[in-house]
């Protein structure tokens, strides 16, 4: 509630008229049913001889005229109410969305390698909607019943004080009832979140994954997965389900007792003589509407505990917190030369030791290249220099200062890099290639196109570099989704550059070319190059070989290659191929 609660502050005069307009209705509801009294009881009167004609007729048109105002200010309330709470349910949401979204791209990179992205989605997307049911329930169940008990009981306690103690016990057994019902579902709701939260995670994986489960024949396996995953869902939503026959039950039993006690004691009054038909029209037609409303408030606490178990869901992301953390008044960082060192770094994955007292140098200007087995630490080395994981003990340091001085967003805004995989918006080629420097002109991105030869094949596409890529770049092939990942790192144009596996997704002939552009590239820059494929490494100004988080060989091709060493190893089992 405490999180609820920090949102709505901001709008504490949204949240007082909004009262004040529930108030108003009320208000006039209350007085239509006074009114709808008084035209039975003067009736009653007229019909009784009491009252002339012309004295009834006078009283029907005041009568008239104050339900046509009644009508009017509930009208006009009304409306005003329904825009200011709409409003005020836009804002709420758009603030949670932003500040949960905002938190949870902002965690580290450990936190989003172990959450399903379905889930992640699922839970904003529920959190959402709870903001939107805990507005409504205050503002349309919990508020307005309050008002209503308070006006009802009031009027009817002016007219019969044993009417208004028998509606009080009625609304609060009735209350108190569905309360202890609904702390009981609480569980079995947070159970139900659990298991669509886990469902929805494996459908986006499944769905993410279609090719591969076309290509090695699943489709029978996958479908038989799903269906365990719904099976459990509906299993979970009977268990949440069951409590409501008991909450039905229970407030008919209830309503009814209260109804019957109502009926009992005023219509003795009424036939011993102390209370007029209007009067007992009254009592009914008052409790009538305050049991709609007692349903409502009821149906409102039922969305309470529901909204709840949908913003603990939620609220459990906002509980985890940032490991990796900007330094107080941390820097901008500005690469002006570019000279990269790896001083003595220590690093670990849980107990599996990466890095001890390892060094390395990267020369501004050079072209240092990083070869070896699968999980001897290359790209855990480009990791730790982007901060996605911190070193436990050494330091990195970029033109002679620890990385850790400068934000982690300038640190990582200051380099340029062409991943091993590369993922892509579900947008154009245009506007992928333009996400690295958002500010560039269109030359600028037209020129990184044909720098990576990627103009020769969006020639070919019906909308050239309009042409939307689909979800992670679906619509492209390998090659393709690597052209514009080296278009957006060259367009980023940074001091640093880190080539990943750069042009492994590349056939042979348009390696050769864009091997020889990126060597126009490089020229000038400080360029890490992580390669399995030893060819493209050949004019490196250092290799460097690793095993095991260690450097056991560097120097040049030429030079590596005459030693009997493991580089010249790897060199025999390629001869310009690939590592196994």
């Amino acid at each position: 509630m405490g999180v609820f609660w920090s949102f709505v502050r901001k709008y504490k005069a949204s949240v007082v008229l909004l009262i004040f307009l529930i108030t108003l209705i009320e208000l006039s509801r209350i007085s239509e049913k006074f009114l709808f009294k008084e035209i039975i009881d003067r009736g009653t009167d007229y019909g009784a001889g009491i009252l002339l004609a012309s004295v009834l007729a006078k009283i029907l048109v005041i009568i008239a005229v104050l339900f046509v105002i009644s009508v009017i200010v509930k009208a006009v309330s009304r409306w005003i109410y329904m825009y200011y709470l709409n409003k005020l349910d836009s804002h709420l949401m758009k603030d949670l969305k932003n500040r949960f979204f905002n938190h949870i791209i902002s965690l580290d990179h450990d936190f989003h390698t172990t959450h399903k992205t379905g889930s992640l989605i699922s839970r904003l997307g529920r959190g959402s909607g709870a903001m939107e049911t805990m507005v409504d329930v205050f503002v349309m169940n919990f508020i307005p019943m309050i008002i209503q008990l308070i006006v009802v009981m009031v009027s009817i306690i002016y007219f019969d004080p044993v009417s208004a103690l028998i509606v009080f016990i009625t609304a609060l057994v009735f209350i108190l009832y569905s309360y202890k019902i609904l702390k009981m579902q609480e569980p079995s709701k947070v159970e139900l979140n659990k298991t669509w939260d886990i469902e929805k995670g494996n459908i986006a994986d499944f769905l993410t994954n279609i090719e591969s489960i076309r290509y090695f024949g699943k489709e029978k396996l996958i479908k038989s997965k799903a269906t365990k995953l719904t099976e459990n869902c509906r299993r979970a939503q009977m268990r949440n389900w069951s409590y409501f026959k008991w909450f039905d039950a229970g407030q008919i039993v209830i309503l009814g007792t209260g109804i019957f006690f109502l009926m009992l004691f005023p219509i003795r009054s009424f036939l011993a003589g102390n209370m007029t038909l209007g009067t007992l029209a009254f009592i009914y037609t008052a409790f009538a509407n305050l049991a709609g409303s007692l349903f409502g408030f009821v149906w409102g606490i039922r969305g309470f505990y529901r909204a709840m178990a949908d913003f603990q869901d939620l609220f459990e992301y906002g509980k985890i917190e940032k490991v990796i953390l900007d330094k107080p008044g941390a820097e901008k960082l500005k690469v002006r030369h570019g000279e990269i060192v790896f001083n003595n770094i220590e690093f670990s994955y849980g107990k599996r030791k990466m890095f001890r007292n390892f060094k390395l140098k990267v020369p501004k200007d050079q072209k240092v290249a990083l070869v070896g087995h699968s999980g001897c630490g290359k790209s855990t080395l480009v990791k730790l220099l982007y901060r996605l994981h911190d070193v436990e003990d050494g330091e990195i340091m970029i033109d002679g200062k620890g990385i850790k001085e400068f934000t982690q967003e300038s640190l990582r805004n200051e380099m340029s890099i062409v991943p091993q995989e590369c993922v892509l918006f579900d947008d154009t080629i245009y506007n992928n290639i333009k996400f690295s420097k958002p500010d560039a002109s269109r030359k600028e991105v037209m020129k990184a196109i044909r720098f990576a030869q990627l103009d020769q094949i969006i020639k070919e596409f019906p909308k050239q570099e309009n042409t939307i890529v689909g979800e992670r770049g679906v619509k492209l092939s390998g090659g393709e989704k690597q052209r514009v990942s080296i278009a957006r790192a060259i367009l980023a144009d940074k001091k640093i550059l880190v080539l990943d596996e750069a042009t492994s997704a590349l056939d042979s002939e348009t390696e050769h070319e864009i091997q020889r552009d990126l060597e126009k590239l490089m020229k000038g820059r400080t360029s890490i190059i992580i390669a399995h494929r030893l060819s493209t490494i050949m004019h490196a100004d250092k290799i460097v070989v690793m095993r095991r988080g260690k450097i056991i060989e560097t120097g040049k091709h030429n030079k590596l290659v005459k030693q009997n060493g493991e580089y010249k190893k790897l060199w025999n089992l390629q001869k310009g191929g690939y590592i196994k």
